[in-house]
């Protein structure tokens, strides 16, 4: 536990933007920024209780800190964290199928959006032992290895349709284009 607590305190402390605000707003306040960032995720928790558009803002926070990490691993000439973000972006698009399916009942339960925050907080944590890690290595992996020869039939068929099915599209617009000029 005391690891944790020192682990937060060098992310408060750490240089960046975020924590150059935080220290503006402590000096103006004259409060510890770890106060100052304990209640502010006091009433971010509370929000997602309570609040109108908590959904909105659950997946906002399961959003923008992964998309800006992923503009960042792109950008970056290591390997992995393009893995790490990759793996991540997999879990979040199958959790969001499950859960479009799944929402009309836990939308009923009274802190679904906090333990939805939790859960995205957990698959995109920067510690080896991540969510998106876990799931992807103990669920996603083994279950695309036993079906990857069928997956790559369908996708292999869809794309052959596809492909011929805008072929066809495009000869006929171009029909009717040479259509229109000799009118």
């Amino acid at each position: 536990m005391l690891d944790l607590k020192n682990f937060i305190m060098a992310q408060l402390h750490e240089k960046n933007f975020l924590t150059d605000q935080l220290a503006k707003l402590e000096e103006k306040m004259g409060t510890k920024r770890e106060y100052i960032v304990s209640g502010f995720l006091g009433f971010l928790a509370l929000y997602l209780m309570f609040g109108y558009g908590a959904s909105l803002l659950c997946n906002l926070i399961g959003f923008i800190y992964p998309a800006y990490f992923s503009i960042k691993a792109i950008e970056s000439t290591v390997k992995e964290d393009d893995t790490q973000w990759l793996t991540y972006w997999v879990v979040y698009g199958l959790f969001s199928i499950v859960e479009f399916f799944s929402d009309i009942f836990l939308f009923w339960f009274p802190f679904y959006y906090v333990g939805k925050c939790v859960f995205l907080i957990w698959c995109m944590a920067p510690v080896s032992w991540n969510g998106s890690a876990v799931l992807y290595r103990n669920v996603v992996r083994p279950f695309f290895l036993k079906h990857q020869s069928a997956m790559e039939g369908v996708v292999s068929d869809l794309s052959s349709k596809a492909k011929s099915v805008t072929e066809a599209v495009t000869k006929q617009a171009v029909r009717v284009l040479e259509n229109d000029k000799t009118k």
